[in-house]
């Protein structure tokens, strides 16, 4: 199947490690230009180092976006040096699991800004742009806690479910001018962040973060946690041309964990 992603310059933000950066790979796989956004130096320098090794040209553009001026100079600097951008996917920040009677008003004013915020303020620019060309594609990947309210995570899972919203509305809104926004909602995944929820889990039910992993791979109905690149392949799609009528929409990857009808 042809994705018809040749040439496209995509903007992949928290692009240095986990998801993103398998979203990159993904992308680049594709014959995609990419430029990835990150806040740590070391991180995004590894991984555009990692991705140039394998023989891709990748670009990164250091930034913290939880600062709206720093996520637009961002955005120009990455346009700058790649053209327009045609792919937007946010995987940048994640608000930090907490159990619930850990949880003070501070944490989860700090969701909001690690999760929502950092998604808004390179979506706001980006979606704009690609507006008034009439063309672009946004995906972003947010999270199953915005769906299904866990008591580890109720103040991320807040901003999860924010950002479905925002995704929903701005499909709609932005539709009419040649722009569609999706999202994918991954549950566990085997990233460098999926230890922090781990260890909220083995907090709260006083056990060992090895427990908890076995336990949550015991009850998922295929038999294993996602990868990234689970999540990644999913991305690219709902980023390509074949998925040219598909808006709005909001994708569940908790491997059946959960069964809904949305």
């Amino acid at each position: 199947m042809d994705l018809q992603l040749t040439g496209k310059h995509v903007l992949v933000t928290g692009g240095s490690r986990g998801i993103g950066l398998a979203c990159a790979r993904e992308f680049l796989r594709e014959g995609a230009r990419v430029s990835l956004a990150g806040r740590t130096a070391a991180h995004l320098e590894a991984a555009v180092a990692a991705l140039r090794a394998e023989g891709y040209a990748a670009h990164g553009q250091l930034a913290d976006l939880g600062d709206a001026g720093a996520a637009l100079a961002m955005v120009d600097a990455a346009e700058a040096e790649g053209g327009p951008i045609d792919v937007l996917v946010n995987s940048a920040g994640a608000a930090r699991r907490t159990p619930f009677d850990e949880l003070q008003p501070q944490a989860w004013q700090d969701a909001m800004q690690a999760k929502f915020f950092t998604y808004v303020n390179v979506m706001d620019p980006v979606i704009k742009r690609m507006g008034a060309r009439g063309t672009g594609a946004i995906v972003n990947v947010i999270g199953m806690g915005g769906k299904v309210a866990t008591t580890t995570h109720l103040a991320g899972g807040a901003a999860n479910a924010a950002l479905m919203l925002a995704t929903a509305g701005l499909a709609a809104a932005y539709g009419p001018r040649g722009v569609r926004v999706n999202a994918v909602n991954p549950a566990l995944t085997l990233t460098d962040r999926m230890a922090e929820g781990l260890a909220a889990e083995a907090r709260l039910h006083k056990t060992s973060a090895e427990a908890v992993l076995r336990d949550a791979q015991a009850r998922m109905p295929l038999g294993r946690v996602a990868a990234p690149e689970d999540i990644a392949r999913a991305v690219v799609f709902l980023a390509s041309g074949a998925a040219g009528y598909i808006s709005g929409a909001i994708v569940s990857m908790d491997g059946a964990a959960v069964p809904m009808v949305v």
